[in-house]
């Protein structure tokens, strides 16, 4: 009897392990199919994870839109494509760092000085949101580990005439404090109005 248990016991998980495999091969081959990367894929219910390290951005603004500010540090140029407040109370800022130099641009100084945040590598985990209005300074929001919710670059910056697109999570400013300065590292200030996400 104890054989004939044992049979039928490995037979149900043969044919789970199956069908969760089978499942698993459905999943991987699904979805967008067009071979570009889910960069630029948008999502504005919650903050991203802490593992996200830059891999999904949310709230990004549609192809086309204006730019919110454009600011330039030597041969370095910042974009603020998008900056919105989401339900979750928190302010996501979307844009576009350029390299237009003749050198590897390491991006080590946006990461921030704080011990916490050292490793974070070459990041936006320096960035701050500057409310004047509430006299308030929003650091990027970070996990218990001290990962910043924000991109991290790969390679550690941007290639000579290459452009890298980036995201920062933030607390959101109070509402009616929508007018803020987004900073990070040695480049100049950037005067940005937050929109309402949907």
């Amino acid at each position: 009897m104890d054989f004939r248990h044992a049979m039928k016991g490995r037979r149900a998980l043969s044919a789970v392990a199956i069908t969760t495999g089978l499942l698993l091969t459905v999943a991987g081959c699904g979805g967008g199919g067009d071979g570009k990367s889910d960069k630029g894929s948008s999502s504005t219910s919650a903050p991203a994870t802490s593992g996200s390290h830059g891999d999904t951005p949310s709230a990004k603004a549609p192809e086309g839109a204006p730019a919110l500010a454009e600011v330039k540090g030597g041969d370095i140029t910042l974009t603020i494509t998008s900056a919105v407040r989401d339900q979750g109370d928190f302010v996501t800022v979307n844009g576009k760092v350029t390299n237009g130099g003749g050198q590897f641009w390491i991006a080590s100084n946006w990461r921030g000085d704080e011990r916490e945040l050292s490793g974070n590598g070459a990041s936006l985990a320096g960035a701050a949101l500057v409310d004047s209005k509430g006299k308030k300074k929003y650091l990027v929001l970070r996990d218990t580990q001290g990962r910043c919710l924000c991109t991290k670059f790969e390679g550690g910056g941007v290639e000579a005439g290459q452009s890298a697109e980036w995201f920062a999570q933030f607390p959101a400013p109070p509402a009616g404090s929508d007018e803020v300065e987004f900073q990070v590292g040695s480049m100049p200030p950037a005067s940005i109005k937050i929109s309402e996400g949907e």
